[in-house]
């Protein structure tokens, strides 16, 4: 059995972020992680256009900043390059395609026992640390709904992370399911590519300018939010209109509230708004049932397409491997705990970028961590 004093799982941003801070305090530990390579995610799962959504001041890991020359908004490569970087500056080196099984705490031994497979060997490990840290990501295992017919359909099917560009797509017929921001990002590219695009919005859904979502931001430290929200709502009814003729319904809660409050992000726009404006993107309602390559939606109305693209997020897999935890995380692998207290459990359990505050939230989560581990030492 392999000791350690801090186990993580899972070497995405929020795993590295942790192993920085332990590294700053010289606290010894270990990183299990499924995938051959760091921020898998970022590395083999994400479309060619992808930037982070918000300014770069929100996006920094602790204890490195983005170089001077990266534009307010990094992309996708700049982002992988400046993980990579921060993998040798701190010399983080994960156990890869280690995919954890189970993870216990042991009340006589005061240790949790982490059984992992080696992906390579086949063999299952063991490792026991006084502390776990639960970093496998709130975007861990790629959720496609189930949908009646979807079998039937004869066209290519594939979700958010299989999808790279619209190149492949010019003149096809294709349908975007989920309009949170990969959805609406990737159906701006497949129009930019020739794609007859549709795009389903089931739910009412806030839409900004990366301007006003930064001065948001901002402002959110100082005032209220509800007055945060009603600027908010102002300015977007300045710039978009009135989108509901297109179909696309402004929730009744604000912008700011909701992603306090349910983790909802609103939509950052960046040219889909004007693609639908002029019909090259178009809006259509919650799917019903699918029929060979006609997709019946729930207004009654069908179309055919050649390409459904599944926009649907994300679910997670702790509550299969974690055991004996009924404080920190949810079923589904969230945290339960409000911020500021959300990265703490019971036993030296902690997790890290599981609030549904992005990378802020998991910078900040990590620095929190290694601190307390580092006041237990």
């Amino acid at each position: 059995m392999q000791k350690e004093q801090v186990i993580i799982v899972g070497a995405g941003p929020s795993g590295l972020a942790m192993a920085a801070c332990l590294n700053h305090h010289s606290i010894p530990y270990i990183i299990l992680e499924r995938e051959d390579c760091v921020a898998s995610l970022w590395k083999k799962y994400a479309y060619d256009r992808l930037h982070l959504h918000l300014d770069k001041q929100f996006c920094v890991l602790p204890h490195m900043p983005f170089p001077d020359s990266y534009p307010r908004f990094v992309s996708r490569q700049q982002f992988v390059s400046y993980l990579d970087d921060y993998v040798s500056r701190f010399k983080i080196s994960p156990l890869y395609r280690r995919t954890v099984e189970s993870a216990g705490f042991d009340g006589e031994t005061g240790k949790w026992i982490v059984k992992a497979r080696n992906l390579g060997s086949g063999e299952v490990e063991e490792l026991e640390g006084r502390f776990l840290v639960v970093a496998s990501g709130e975007t861990s295992n790629p959720f496609t709904p189930v949908i009646e017919g979807l079998n039937t359909f004869p066209g290519d099917v594939l979700h958010s992370t299989r999808f790279r560009n619209g190149k492949a797509f010019q003149n096809q017929k294709v349908l975007v399911v989920g309009s949170g921001n990969s959805g609406m990002e990737i159906a701006f590219d497949l129009a930019n590519h020739g794609a007859q695009t549709s795009l389903v919005v089931r739910s009412p859904v806030h839409i900004l300018s990366r301007d006003m979502i930064y001065l948001g931001l901002i402002l959110v430290k100082y005032i209220r939010v509800n007055l945060v929200d009603s600027l908010m709502v102002m300015l977007s009814k300045l710039v978009y209109g009135d989108l509901s003729k297109y179909g696309i319904n402004r929730p009744k809660e604000g912008p700011f509230f909701m992603k306090a409050v349910y983790g909802k992000y609103p939509i950052t726009d960046i040219g889909t708004c004007k693609k639908i404006k002029s019909q090259e993107i178009q809006v259509l309602p919650s799917i019903c049932s699918i029929r060979g390559n006609e997709v019946v939606f729930e207004n009654g109305t069908t179309h055919p397409f050649d390409t459904i693209v599944f926009c649907t997020g994300f679910k997670r897999s702790t509550n299969v491997w974690l055991k004996g935890d009924d404080y920190l995380l949810n079923d589904d692998g969230i945290s339960k705990l409000s911020f500021p207290n959300n990265w703490k459990g019971k036993n030296g359990l902690y997790c890290v970028g599981l609030s549904r505050r992005g990378l802020y939230g998991a910078a900040s989560d990590a620095l929190n961590i290694a601190d307390d581990i580092n006041s237990l030492q």
